[in-house]
């Protein structure tokens, strides 16, 4: 079965945004609104359990700082804070902070030439994701892309499976025909959930998690080619 599309995963899939973006973006916003809240690295890789800008900050808050959820403005608060979250990130990708991983770049050229359609099936904002394709590869590259799922298009995030098939819905594909590339358990729950063979590339916080089910598990540093997706992607057509 040939590939004919290719849907990543962003956060530490694509860039290790979470670390060198939404981390930073993050405390920054909490700092503008006063709170005394600061996620350091190790401590904001124990937040990743919980998908979600606003559902992982409504998390903390329960968890560290219950006086905070009391306010009456806490759920305006909150979102207040994911859209100052929002701004700094974009600030980062202007500066040039979040660099793409290494390989995905050529990875892309290489789809769009050999005819692989392309997705993408995040959990983060949409200006976000674009934000981020848009500073690393041009203002167009995400025309690039014949779907663009973000964090608004399914209420259930990974590990459910909505937002998955919701991509393959728009692609007008079976699973089968297509391979997921992602960094996270969630991630791969998420996708094998909805039918799809899954790879995972490794990110800084997803490294000890556990990725039974996947066609390949590769380290953060490993090259990423398109042929070797297709090699991966017809092992999982053949298994």
């Amino acid at each position: 079965m040939a590939l004919r599309a290719i849907i990543f995963d962003v956060d530490g899939t694509l860039a290790n945004t979470e670390r060198d973006g939404h981390r930073p973006a993050f405390n920054a916003a909490f700092a503008e609104v006063g709170l005394p809240w600061h996620w350091d690295e190790a401590f904001y890789g124990t937040l990743l359990d919980v998908t979600g800008g606003l559902e992982r900050m409504r998390h903390y808050a329960e968890r560290y700082d219950p006086e905070t959820c009391l306010r009456p403005d806490f759920d305006e608060l909150l979102h207040r804070l994911h859209d100052l979250k929002t701004r700094n990130y974009q600030r980062l990708l202007a500066a040039g902070a979040i660099p793409l991983r290494a390989d995905i770049g050529q990875l892309l050229c290489d789809a769009r030439t050999e005819g692989v359609r392309l997705a993408i099936s995040s959990s983060s904002k949409l200006e976000n994701v674009v934000g981020l394709l848009r500073a690393n590869l041009g203002p167009n590259a995400d025309t690039w892309f014949d779907t663009i799922a973000s964090g608004s298009v399914a209420a259930a995030k990974k590990p459910a499976p909505d937002i998955y098939l919701w991509t393959l819905k728009q692609l007008n594909l079976p699973p089968r025909d297509c391979l997921v590339v992602e960094d996270s358990s969630h991630g791969l729950a998420a996708s094998l959930a909805a039918g799809i063979p899954t790879v995972i590339t490794l990110s800084d916080y997803t490294i000890n998690e556990n990725f039974d089910g996947a066609r390949m598990v590769l380290a953060a540093t490993d090259p990423l080619s398109l042929d070797q997706l297709r090699l991966w992607h017809a092992t999982a057509s053949t298994s």
